[in-house]
């Protein structure tokens, strides 16, 4: 048997799987920081707003304590499932475990419409028995800590995703930057119920809020059933990875690609045309090099190549055409 040291593709082999291994341990270690970073953020705020809404007795204050509460089991929800998403792949689950985020976020979008519709009726009793909303200095105040809390939470949040990619921790942040709207339409409602001594402005801010917290459901749902169903890539990515694979100057053709999200784990699948003389090894070679340059760019992705000889996908299709229409003629001599 050869030694490694004197066999450069078994070193590289044995070095970019090194680099692989470092990369999904830190990749695991930010995500789980992040998803601590959130349940944390969103227990201070909570107990925070339930101060306030004890104060003000604002229904507007309500809808972010009911949000920060949500937050607190969706952020934990999401801890657990990252997790359970970065556990590796074992003999019941090859392809791993990443869609556990999209299960994650089915139940992330249930939770979040309900706490919505709850807040709809909130609003509409207001309407019909207004409440004078006192200290409101005391609620501003709060709904200012929390932006400030919320913003260095996300800045942490986007970090994480520019590192690792994960669309769970994508998710969690831009819900956190919703808040942070919803926070500074709070601060509004106070102020204006406050100085111009508008008793319903606190439902109808509640209200609007509301109707902003279900789309927010919707777009969870959205992205949780794209992972579950194997939603493509769009078709920039799709155009990118094809320019990766065909800018191999030995690569002549590539068809049949397939993308899918799991977790934080990409997983691309495509067929290679190659020339038809080479060797098998010399295949090996090149589907190991086009291998390693796509994941210089997606370094989360899985990728499982077909190598073929070129031309043979252009006979494949002359074939079934001729096939179809011989049946086509078949068909017509019976008629």
């Amino acid at each position: 048997m050869a030694d490694n040291a004197q066999n450069p593709k078994a070193q590289n082999s044995g070095m970019r799987n090194s680099r692989i291994g470092n990369q999904r341990e830190r990749t695991a270690q930010l995500m789980q920081r992040a998803g601590y970073a959130a349940v944390t953020a969103a227990l201070i705020l909570i107990a925070a707003k339930l101060s306030a809404w004890a104060y003000t007795g604002s229904v507007s204050v309500l809808t972010t304590l009911v949000d920060s509460l949500l937050d607190a089991g969706a952020s934990l929800l999401n801890l657990l499932a990252i997790r359970h998403a970065l556990t590796p792949a074992d003999n019941e689950h090859r392809f791993g475990h990443g869609k556990a985020e999209g299960l994650a976020a089915l139940a992330q979008a249930a939770f979040i419409s309900g706490s919505a519709i709850f807040l709809i009726l909130q609003a509409g009793e207001r309407f019909s028995n207004h409440h004078v909303v006192e200290n409101s200095s005391v609620g501003i105040g709060v709904m200012v800590f929390s932006i400030l809390t919320t913003f260095v939470l996300t800045r942490y949040q986007h970090y994480v995703v520019k590192e690792t990619g994960s669309v769970a921790i994508q998710a969690d942040a831009l819900h956190y930057v919703g808040d942070m709207i919803v926070n500074g339409v709070v601060i509004l409602a106070l102020v204006l119920g406050f100085y111009f001594d508008l008793p319903w402005i606190d439902p109808v801010f509640a209200l609007v809020i509301s109707l902003y917290i279900l789309t927010y459901a919707w777009g969870v749902l959205k992205k949780a059933l794209d992972m579950l169903m194997d939603r493509e890539l769009n078709d920039e990515e799709r155009a990118r990875i094809e320019g990766l694979i065909l800018a191999h100057d030995e690569v002549l053709g590539v068809h049949d690609i397939r993308t899918r999200i799991s977790g934080p784990d990409l997983f691309i699948q495509f067929h290679m045309e190659l020339d038809g003389a080479i060797s098998l090894a010399q295949s090996y070679d090149i589907a190991e090099e086009v291998d390693r340059e796509i994941c210089q760019i997606y370094p989360h992705a899985e990728i499982i190549v077909l190598q073929e000889p070129y031309g043979i996908e252009v006979q494949k299709n002359m074939l079934k055409k001729q096939n179809g229409d011989k049946s086509g003629e078949a068909i017509t001599d019976a008629g």
